[in-house]
């Protein structure tokens, strides 16, 4: 499968919106007081497994848009 600059800028953005938003969770979650600890280990499990995706989407979206940078760009079909 060939990705494009614009599905790599995609894969990119998500896992930053996933990194920001889950950054925020963590500061939210620290500020919590009188839970049990059933909700913070649920918690942290999410936490934990949507940072590795947005590590792996990331790294995919990377990937990407080299990939599709090393390409020549003026191909153009002379037919």
């Amino acid at each position: 499968m060939k990705l494009e600059r614009k599905h790599a800028l995609v894969l990119i953005a998500i896992a930053v919106w996933n990194v920001v938003t889950y950054v925020t969770f963590i500061k939210n979650l620290a500020a919590t007081e009188n839970r049990p600890t059933g909700y913070y280990v649920a918690h942290t499990v999410l936490i934990v497994v949507n940072l590795g995706i947005a590590g792996l989407l990331g790294t995919w979206g990377v990937k990407a848009y080299k990939a599709s940078k090393a390409e020549s760009p003026a191909k153009v079909d002379a037919r």
